[in-house]
């Protein structure tokens, strides 16, 4: 069986193959400071109530956009599941596609991820629109390469600067109001937050549409990809296991290639 972690920003995402089949995924908050045995406790009593455990894993494949994690998850790897995890970015990992910007380096693990899986999932060129810690927008060719994208503050990221900014303003939840204009504060911050984000994502999906030159499908991912999908057209699908799906599309490609 495969274990894929995808480590964001914010959350950790653990997902368990059986062959071609997702059996399990769980959530954690992403903590450097988390020890390789702290992962392992709180992993196998998630598994064994899907009747799996750690001994069954025999395979495993990160992404990680904070390093400091990596030692701890690859530790866990070797030691609870007797294997060594390919890591996405590292030497030996092929991605299958080209990486066309000025320095590769530089692209996020789960950006290039997400290309995979999307490329592999729809046809023709595509824009995924990623709502994480930073709000991202990639651009991927008809061909599967990836040509660049845009990054934004992420929607919670902007709510906690407005609190923390403002002294008056109190944190909430992310909701569609019931109208545009707020009749309190509360519904007037989810008005500009709501209605802000849906107009930058018309904004920048259409002007990335118009460099592209050619027709494209917008792919949300993310947890409040839903959420936004309602309030626009620009969002032609929503597909919440994006990332991870692509780490089993990358681990069943290298796995062919070493065949």
């Amino acid at each position: 069986m495969l274990l894929a972690i995808d480590v964001g920003n914010t959350n950790t995402v653990f997902a368990v193959f059986d062959g071609e089949r997702l059996r399990g995924q769980w959530r954690a908050a992403t903590e450097a400071r988390r020890t390789a045995d702290e992962y392992a406790v709180w992993l196998d009593q998630l598994l064994r109530r899907e009747a799996l455990s750690l001994e069954s894993i025999d395979e495993a494949i990160v992404a990680s956009v904070v390093p400091q994690s990596l030692f701890a998850l690859r530790y866990l790897c070797e030691r609870y599941c007797r294997c060594e995890p390919k890591v996405v970015g590292e030497a030996g990992v092929e991605l299958g596609l080209n990486i066309n910007v000025d320095r590769p380096g530089e692209v996020g693990a789960d950006r290039l991820v997400n290309a995979v899986a999307a490329h592999k999932r729809y046809k023709g060129a595509l824009i995924i629109l990623d709502f994480g810690t930073a709000t991202t927008f990639d651009a991927v060719s008809a061909s599967g390469d990836y040509e660049g994208g845009v990054i934004a503050p992420g929607i919670n990221l902007s709510l906690e600067a407005l609190h923390r900014a403002a002294a008056q303003l109190p944190r909430i939840a992310v909701a569609p109001p019931a109208t545009v204009i707020g009749k309190s504060t509360v519904p007037a911050m989810q008005s500009g937050i709501y209605w802000g984000y849906v107009g930058l994502i018309e904004g920048i999906v259409s002007r990335m549409k118009a460099e592209l030159g050619t027709a494209s499908t917008t792919v949300a991912t993310g947890g409040l990809a839903p959420l936004f999908a309602h309030g626009t057209k620009a969002i032609d699908k929503v597909d919440p296991d994006l990332t991870i799906m692509g780490l089993y599309e990358i681990h069943r490609r290298n796995a062919v290639r070493r065949s």
